[in-house]
């Protein structure tokens, strides 16, 4: 049986504040803006099934992996529902971040001033084990906008 997907292309995120995000992304994530567009007309009309669409949209990059796409819709104007900051929300989740240096990280991140939610944790061997020994480090936070984040180290 031939398989139906072959990797992860990117993850979307709809933003209010757009240059905000980018400088959050940019300057304390450390992606990098590879596009930035204005989208409007028929096509994504039919494709989001909304009318009159008109969004701005950046590519954020990391060496690997799935991008991230940030979608500053200009109009229609939607509403951000309500507890979807938190952890137990129903939906997606969270982004996860894979880093080397969780430490390090987490420190920029309180340097920067991003909401951290509690401090870095180790992933409880007889909860979850990882082959070869490998330990599992991370916490979460959130960006400017309240979505949920996630730094996770594994050594």
């Amino acid at each position: 049986m031939m398989r139906m997907l072959t990797k992860i292309d990117h993850v979307n995120l709809v933003v209010r504040d757009l240059p905000g995000m980018i400088a959050f992304y940019t300057n304390v994530l450390g992606l990098t803006v590879s596009k930035s567009v204005t989208i409007s007309g028929p096509w994504i009309e039919s494709v989001v099934g909304l009318k009159d669409v008109r969004a701005n949209v950046v590519y954020l990059e990391l060496p690997q992996g799935p991008r991230v796409e940030m979608v500053e819709y200009l109009s229609p104007l939607g509403d951000r529902p309500a507890g979807v900051d938190q952890p137990h929300a129903q939906g997606i989740g969270h982004l996860a971040f894979r880093v080397d240096d969780i430490d390090a990280a987490f420190a920029k991140l309180r340097d920067a001033g991003a909401k951290v939610i509690g401090d870095v944790q180790q992933v409880p061997d007889e909860q979850v084990k990882y082959s070869g020994g490998i330990r599992k480090r991370l916490v979460y936070f959130h960006d400017p906008e309240g979505n949920l984040l996630e730094l996770c180290e594994y050594r």
